[in-house]
């Protein structure tokens, strides 16, 4: 980044050389987000960050985005650090606007996404004393952080920011509260220089893996007659996508990721065989319970992945499990090979490893898992009514967005429901950070400012935000800040006038009893856009479904909503009910 002089002499630069300049905290946060090469910050103001925002004034290195609520502001961040890989920061006032953020954080915590929060904090003589817009930020956000800090003294600020961005994108990445009461933000010290490196000595990630683990996992891998490969959100937040798709390509295995890690392998090569799961398909699900040797990278077995722990402990194989936290190996499942360590330089050792070994896998018995895994995958486990004329499929929709968008550099957020699992079901993400929706968490009300944060980051990129009409709603004052900030998203609404996820399994698990899932006074979209200075449109047919999206990307400079009226009735298929195995799927109406 460009060092910049601002016009009114708040440097850029971490330090001056010569004497040390009298700074305010206020000020040494300023040098310290543009020494850590900050772009955007997303934020609303409050009395208890206001010689932050003075400060922030001064200077122009830095854009500040006003959102319209705090939990957007995270939430923004959050979404630019998903596309970007960099560290997403979001500003705070206390009190409300450290609760508004909470979700935000819980959301960035639950995914793994480096975050640094900065929150505004009543003066440390009134700590503890119910002051005006007090509340306990480190109490309140300990269990969803990486690590918080409540800083009270001035001269600890800027050493405290260091280890807040070092402990955000560092080991498993996450987010970290840097709470900062108001007199440490006015107050003035001698400041000489923002610190270069940090050194804790409780807190030393492990980056190498263990050269024998290693080597006993190619042992493994090469000997398996029934090999699959089983990747999470950890190979994109880890950059280990060319040594994934690298070790792919050589061994010729089967590959699956998660919700949070599609994109990580081609979705369109054939060794892909989609998003495995509670809505997965059912190659990817048949090939987890069946094979005889599972590499898993940078994934957590979560319960939405396995389903019940027991039944996926009824078929014996041998489990390689890489990843960064030590304490994600064998908390689930127990696992045979534990590698701990970054996944880039495990997968990078792999390969030399494999690249030098004489042996390769047994063909024969390679060809035999092939063919049965072309078996289940002849079912076509995604089928739906493809040729309705009536009524558009919401499968529809996304199936033509891929078809329209496949070659372009396009970005697709979504909330959390129907819309979220047939987004990952039928666009095929090709390439790595293009997926960005609320994994861990299931958070509704991401998609939209996710895409805010996007689009400044990726301007030139297109970008989606697949949506509901319930969720949309969460974050929908976010408008405003779009037309402000000049980020023209395209918001594709799935309008089932339900929740579409809870109708579903009220119809599945509760006899149809649709207790308070029903939307029942929905806003005109069209014209709620338009008040917000967007453009609006209402899609009631399939047939007008390709050219609303055509239109809508040649409206390169709008902000566009597009309603599209789907069919109530659809369900999400296929699906694993809770406490079922990952086997015991629906695949359709027939098997209610």
């Amino acid at each position: 980044m460009e060092i910049k002089q601002s016009a009114s002499g708040l440097a850029s630069s971490p330090g001056t050389p010569g004497s040390p300049e009298e700074l305010m905290g206020a000020e040494i946060l300023v040098r310290a987000l543009q020494a850590e090469n900050v772009r955007y910050l997303w934020g609303y103001p409050g009395g208890a960050v206001l010689y932050i925002y003075d400060a922030l004034y001064k200077q122009d290195t830095i854009q500040h985005v006003l959102v319209r609520h705090e939990q957007a502001a995270v939430h923004a961040a959050d979404g630019y650090a998903r596309a970007t890989g960099d560290v997403g920061v979001a500003l705070v006032t206390s009190g409300p606007g450290v609760t508004n953020a909470v979700t935000g954080i819980a959301t960035a915590f639950m995914d793994s996404i480096p975050m640094v929060i900065i929150t505004g904090q009543v003066p440390t003589a009134a700590i503890g004393l119910d002051a005006f817009q007090e509340c306990d930020t480190v109490g309140i956000t300990r269990p969803i952080v990486k690590h918080n800090f409540l800083v009270k003294d001035v001269r600890d600020l800027a050493l405290t920011l260091k280890k807040a961005f070092y402990l955000a994108r560092s080991g498993r990445p996450g987010p970290v509260v840097v709470d900062i009461p108001k007199d440490v933000s006015f107050k003035k010290i001698a400041y000489s220089g923002y610190p270069e490196s940090v050194s804790l000595r409780s807190y030393n990630p492990v980056r190498k893996g263990h050269g024998g683990q290693i080597r006993k996992a190619l042992q493994l891998l090469l000997a398996a007659k029934r090999p699959y490969i089983y990747t999470g959100g950890g190979v994109l937040l880890g950059n280990a996508v060319p040594e994934l798709r690298a070790l792919c390509e050589l061994l010729g295995f089967p590959v699956t990721n998660t919700l949070m890690g599609l994109g990580a392998y081609p979705a369109t090569d054939r060794k892909f065989l989609g998003m495995l799961g509670m809505h997965g398909t059912l190659e990817a699900n048949n090939a987890m319970q069946s094979c005889d040797v599972l590499l898993a990278v940078g994934a957590r077995f979560d319960d939405r992945v396995i389903g019940n722990p027991k039944h996926f402990a009824q078929n014996e194989r041998k489990i390689i499990h890489i990843d960064i936290d030590p304490s994600s190996i064998s908390k689930r499942v127990k696992v045979d090979v534990p590698i701990v360590g970054d996944v880039r330089e495990v997968l990078t050792e792999l390969l030399a490893m494999l690249q030098e070994s004489p042996v390769r896998p047994d063909g024969r018995a390679l060809a035999a898992w092939w063919e049965t895994i072309e078996g289940w995958r002849s079912r076509d486990c995604l089928k739906y009514e493809r040729g309705n004329s009536d009524v558009i499929k919401p499968q529809y929709v996304i199936e033509t967005l891929w078809n329209m968008t496949r070659d372009a550099d396009a970005y697709v957020t979504s909330d959390v429901g129907q819309h979220q699992m047939w987004a990952a079901q039928f666009y095929k993400f090709d390439r790595p950070r293009r997926w960005i929706n609320s994994g861990g968490l299931g958070t509704m009300g991401v998609g939209l400012p996710y895409a805010m944060g996007i689009k400044l980051a990726r301007p030139e990129s297109e970008v989606y935000c697949v949506t509901g009409e319930g969720s949309v709603q969460m974050c929908i004052q976010e408008l405003s800040t779009c037309l402000q900030y000049e980020t023209p998203i395209k918001i594709i609404s799935l309008n089932n006038r339900y929740l579409g996820m809870v109708r579903q399994w009220q119809e599945i698990e509760y006899s149809g009893r649709y207790s308070h899932s029903y939307m029942d006074a929905l806003p005109n979209f069209v014209k709620l856009a338009e008040a917000y200075g967007h453009v609006g449109m209402l899609i009631e047919r399939p047939q007008d479904v390709e050219p609303a999206l055509r239109e809508a990307r040649a409206l390169k400079d709008r902000t566009v909503f597009m309603d599209f009226r789907t069919d109530p009735t659809e369900n999400v298929f296929p699906m694993v009910k809770a406490g079922m195995g990952i086997t015991e799927m629906l695949l359709g109406s027939e098997d209610l």
